[in-house]
């Protein structure tokens, strides 16, 4: 039996000014000023000065001299949200390049066929964080087809893995962590050390994964010397390569500006905000002369050149409007940041960092959660303890044994600490470590404990033996 019935749905839709300013919020200073000088080529209405100028021909026209003609309303023209003061310069630092982008750049510089092109950066899209494939040749045959309508076959995705294979940082596009270190010894300048190593994870990957150090030695015909000059071999690679560096960064890096810049006066905290190139913007005297002339001409051409002048004027109204609210939301997103964690900016002490998430900042704000997210994103502030991205100063947290709450950031320092002073003859399990934080104050779960070892890449308890 068919069924008929109504269904109402409340939608939001939203105006040229939200949608500008939520654009504009995304943005870090940079790409910033690069969408301004975008915005100024595109809209002949925009003009920019400074704001010492005083010449009778290029001051603004005040909307209020077109009011007369076709209802066009009296909009602000003008943006002072920068202010009048001197730009100073601000100096740029190194911020890396993501992983994938570096990958993407090697694969650029290989000569290939767009077919072995576009399977290999496939790949390169399905690596996990760490750096490995941990998919199966065949399925990923059937998702490259699916999903970028290329038709190829497991031999070709072999052939184009190895070629990410051989890009930096070795051992990545590895299916698993034998791979992935022999992909690096193979990589090293061949020695005797490097042989043995080899052969090791060749040949004996299971004894040596639980450290039986006896049975390698008796089947690989290895002294102890020759046995520990190999595993110091073993040892100093890396077991998760596209991870060596927090947010998947690599060693290329790319030129930023901080969005803020922390003030410390006297213990007094405050921040600025760099308005390097960022233009002051107002209507050009001579598209307004336009209309003003207009008065003059025939009915059709005066309601042409008032409505071609109105929609101009509406579009810098709303980018104008725009960057005002863009510069309102960071300012108090930032101002909440800085309240909430102010022992922090204080001291740059990292357990000084309280647990907080965006629903905290947009609770202080009164903007949405979206809103806070993306104000963080690509934003940095510049610290006299160092550059820091916004979304650094969030993170999840847990009581301590006092009842205090303390960040997951601070947990991981101290787990850190727990196993950078262990026997490395006897490295603490899991279950270990987890009285080991116990006695400091921290009452955490093993698969928490597991969690954040993952994510710090210590490896487990068998793994940190040594000799």
């Amino acid at each position: 039996m068919l069924k008929q019935g109504l269904e109402l749905k409340q939608t939001q839709k939203l105006s040229p000014l939200q949608i500008q300013t939520i654009k504009l919020i995304e943005l870090p200073i940079q790409e910033l000023e690069q969408r301004i000088r975008a915005e100024l080529e595109e809209n002949p209405v925009l003009d920019e000065s400074s704001a010492s100028e005083k010449d009778d021909e290029n001051k603004d026209i005040s909307i209020e001299e077109l009011k007369e003609n076709d209802d066009i309303a009296p909009y602000k023209l003008k943006v002072n949200n920068w202010g009048k003061d001197p730009r100073p310069e601000y100096n740029t630092f190194s911020v890396k390049q993501s992983f994938s982008q570096s990958l993407m750049q090697q694969l650029g510089f290989r000569s290939l066929s767009q077919q072995e092109h576009d399977v290999a950066a496939f790949i390169i899209g399905s690596l996990d964080d760490d750096g490995y494939l941990r998919r199966d040749l065949e399925s990923l045959v059937d998702d490259i087809a699916f999903r970028a309508g290329i038709v190829t076959d497991v031999e070709e995705v072999e052939r184009m893995l190895t070629v990410v294979q051989d890009f930096e940082p070795a051992g990545v596009g590895a299916r698993d962590l034998r791979e992935c270190l022999l992909i690096q010894l193979r990589n090293m300048k061949d020695c005797q050390e490097v042989r043995d190593a080899v052969e090791i994870l060749d040949k004996e990957f299971a004894e040596f994964s639980n450290k039986h150090f006896q049975k390698i030695m008796s089947h690989l015909g290895l002294d102890e010397t020759r046995l520990k000059a190999a595993m110091g071999r073993i040892v100093k690679l890396n077991p998760a390569p596209g991870g060596q560096v927090d947010d998947n960064y690599d060693d290329q890096a790319q030129q930023v500006i901080p969005d803020f810049i922390l003030n410390d006066t006297d213990g007094e905290l405050t921040f600025s905000m760099p308005r390097f190139s960022v233009p002051e913007l107002h209507v050009n005297k001579k598209y307004a002369d336009i209309l003003l002339d207009s008065k003059g001409s025939s009915e059709r051409e005066q309601k042409e050149a008032a409505t071609f002048i109105r929609q101009k004027l509406d579009s810098a109204k709303w980018f104008i409007e725009a960057l005002k609210q863009r510069q309102n939301t960071l300012q108090k997103t930032m101002q909440a940041i800085l309240d909430y964690q102010r022992d922090y900016f204080a001291d740059g002490d990292e357990a000084s960092l309280r647990p907080m998430v965006l629903k905290d900042i947009a609770e202080k704000t009164g903007f949405d959660i979206s809103t806070i997210s993306r104000v963080v994103n690509s934003k940095y502030i510049e610290t006299n303890f160092g550059i820091y991205p916004l979304k650094y100063f969030f993170s999840e947290g847990m009581e301590n044994s006092e009842g205090e709450e303390v960040s997951t950031r601070e947990l991981k320092k101290a787990l850190r600490e727990c196993v950078d002073g262990e026997n490395k003859k006897k490295p603490f399990t899991d279950e270990q470590l987890v009285v080991e934080m116990e006695k400091r104050g921290y009452k955490v779960a093993r698969r928490t404990i597991a969690k954040y070892r993952s994510q710090l890449n210590i490896p487990l308890a068998r793994w940190r033996k040594e000799l």
